[in-house]
């Protein structure tokens, strides 16, 4: 007679029973069997079939997670396929545990999938209170690590190095720096200069050349100097553009063979006497308009006739 003492599957002898064994023999094998497997599966109490494969089984080989461990994927809904990004990982736990709480979507998270950066570099990150729109500037910066390092060290805030955040350059605006354009050209656009202390500047001239008879505008927006000289036939002057009420503008004119037409003048101007100037014929005559009103009176100086 050959049967065994087992409660193990270890311990079961794979030659028994013998060809020669009783049939009693057999049910005790049999009733051995079923006592082997209920003691070495002895968790399996439910009713559910188990259906992994031995190679599922034995992904489980060597496993050293504790039950606990193993748990904090109950309930988890990710796919094997899911599941299968983290093979090959040599995050340690503590790692790993970084994500805990984080509420990034697969999306958001896939947008580290290919970044080269080491985990000293990434941690530059540590602390930033940045907004995802805030660091979103940043998505397609073309800037090299050597550019971006200009600002290691800036100490100003984001308002004040918003100063610099101009809509075009050589324009001023409110609380902006101010800037030149291309060619150097400062556009206060009617913005005020307070206490300036110039020293060798210069004024734009103007040069309107032959009036050619009939009207003739004198822009401010074109210069504050201004050269022209009468031909032809009787010519009326015509100012535009003045400063708003409230600020002094003024022009001086450089205006040569005035007398050799009529020479007419906008009714705004107002003359010493009431009177327009005689202006001579075959030379020069300097004249001067000032106005604090935006054009609504212009005071005429006639400051020298050079015949």
């Amino acid at each position: 007679m050959a049967k065994e003492t087992a409660t193990y599957i270890s311990q079961l002898v794979a030659t028994n029973p013998v060809a020669s064994d009783s049939v009693s023999v057999g049910d005790d094998h049999l009733r051995m069997l079923k006592t082997v497997l209920k003691t070495q599966f002895s968790g399996l109490t439910g009713t559910t079939a188990v259906s992994s494969s031995e190679a599922e089984l034995n992904i489980l080989d060597g496993v050293t997670s504790t039950a606990a461990e193993l748990n904090i994927l109950d309930g988890v809904t990710s796919t094997a396929a899911e599941l299968n990004i983290l093979d090959g990982v040599t995050s340690t736990a503590a790692e790993l545990n970084i994500l805990d709480g984080v509420t990034s979507t697969a999306a958001e998270l896939n947008i580290l999938d290919g970044v080269t950066s080491t985990a000293a570099e990434l941690n530059i990150l540590d602390g930033v209170t940045s907004t995802t729109a805030e660091l979103n500037i940043m998505d397609g910066v073309t800037s090299t690590t050597a550019e971006l390092n200009i600002v290691d060290g800036v100490t100003a805030t984001a308002t004040e190095l918003n100063y610099n955040d101009v809509t075009t350059l050589g324009t001023v605006q409110t609380s902006k720096s101010v800037t030149a354009d291309g060619s150097g050209v400062v556009n206060h656009a009617d913005y005020q200069v307070v206490r300036p202390y110039f020293k060798d500047y210069a004024e734009v001239v103007n040069a309107i050349g032959g009036t050619g008879g009939g009207t003739q505008d004198i822009d401010l927006t074109a210069g504050n100097v201004v050269t022209a000289t009468v031909d032809t036939s009787t010519n009326t002057f015509t100012f535009s553009n003045p400063s708003a009420t409230g600020r002094s503008c003024s022009f001086t004119l450089i205006l040569t063979n005035g007398g050799s037409q009529t020479v007419n003048w906008p009714g705004a101007v107002d003359w010493k006497d009431g009177t327009a100037p005689t202006l001579t014929s075959s030379g020069v005559d300097i004249l001067n308009f000032m106005t604090v009103d935006a054009g609504t009176i212009w005071y005429g100086f006639h400051s020298v006739d050079m015949k």
